[in-house]
């Protein structure tokens, strides 16, 4: 490691130079924490070996509730160990759509816009809304969130998918039960470093008024900015600024953040191609439902991981899932599981 630094020739190129220290960094942490670990592990065997032929009961509790704390420890380690992906440490745009069904799902798309918005702020991250069109009666027909911290994307990358709410509809006067789809696409930003060809005679670009109270960071003028990018299809829209002119280079900047993603997307599948038991995660596949009636149960369908308290789960408590869903990318999953209804 520190020959790396003493290179001479490190320097020539000053951003690759920052992207391998960063790298450097980062390795340093882990072995550390390995390391950490490892010799309190030692540690506590030896205390626990002691106070079991000493008799002292007090002292082997103490010492097997460190060994459970311990536990919990190299999980943490193991899975900030699946955040080391190529853009797993940058910031990430959260997109949210309203699935068909009209102002059911449009409302179920609002719910999970402040979901996401809550896991956010409960980790730290700082929130910003880009883009925020609401719908006709309630709820919003999309929005997107940029959550700017430590290893955003590399989280919440997971999350990609359609997400499925089943519930006694409270715009239903006869209170029948509905089931309401919104889908989510997770993207990372991206800095100048990375390079994305975009050919302008490929974009429609378009402009219109803002919708909907997105907060304080949204304006309703109708400087807000849409791009088609026609290849792909692929759609973005800011409205967080007030200068058309700045909305357009943001806009174009989650352009490139999503045609990015999807490049790493493809790579992933490629290699996923080899070990067909891996799970697949992307646009199109359902990958949660959140049941409020009869029952109450939120099921990620990927992993099994569930929980029987849906509040909290929309109040932001997502970290279970998608430590799930990360250990599922890289240990694969043995067989499919059944959904809920």
């Amino acid at each position: 490691m520190n020959a790396l630094a003493e290179d001479p020739e490190l320097w020539n190129n000053p951003v690759n130079a920052q992207k391998l220290m960063r790298e450097r960094t980062n390795l340093d942490h882990a072995i550390a924490a390995v390391k950490a670990i490892e010799t309190d592990l030692f540690d506590t065997v030896e205390i626990i070996e002691l106070s079991e032929g000493e008799g002292d009961e007090d002292m082997l509790g103490e010492a097997e509730e460190h060994l459970k704390q311990l536990g919990e420890k190299a999980k943490a380690a193991e899975l900030d160990a699946l955040l080391s992906g190529e853009a797993d440490g940058n910031d990430t745009y959260i997109e949210i759509h309203a699935g068909a069904g009209g102002t059911e799902s449009q409302d179920w798309a609002s719910m999970l816009f402040r979901m996401y918005q809550r896991w956010g702020e409960k980790r730290g991250y700082k929130v910003e809304t880009m883009e925020y069109m609401s719908g006709e009666e309630a709820g919003i027909k999309s929005a997107t969130l940029l959550l700017k911290g430590e290893k955003a994307f590399g989280w919440a990358k997971t999350e990609s998918g359609v997400h499925r709410l089943v519930r006694i509809s409270p715009f239903d006067s006869n209170a029948r039960r509905h089931t309401s789809f919104a889908s989510v696409w997770v993207y990372p930003v991206i800095d100048d470093t990375i390079d994305i060809e975009v050919i302008e005679s490929d974009l429609k670009i378009d402009t219109y008024r803002a919708s909907g109270a997105g907060g304080q960071h949204v304006n309703t003028t109708d400087s807000a900015v849409r791009i088609t990018h026609q290849p792909s299809g692929i759609v973005v829209q800011c409205q967080n600024e007030r200068s058309q002119h700045k909305n357009r280079a943001t806009a174009m900047s989650m352009l490139k953040a999503r045609l990015y993603e999807e490049e790493l997307r493809k790579r992933e599948e490629e290699a996923n191609a080899v070990n067909a038991t891996k799970t697949e995660i992307g646009w199109g596949h359902q990958i949660r439902s959140y049941v409020l009636q009869p029952y109450q149960m939120v099921k990620d369908l990927r992993t099994g991981e569930e929980s029987s308290q849906p509040t909290n789960v929309l109040d932001g408590a997502l970290d279970p899932f998608m430590a799930a869903a990360l250990a599922a990318r890289v240990h694969g999953s043995d067989s499919a599981v059944e959904d809920v209804s």
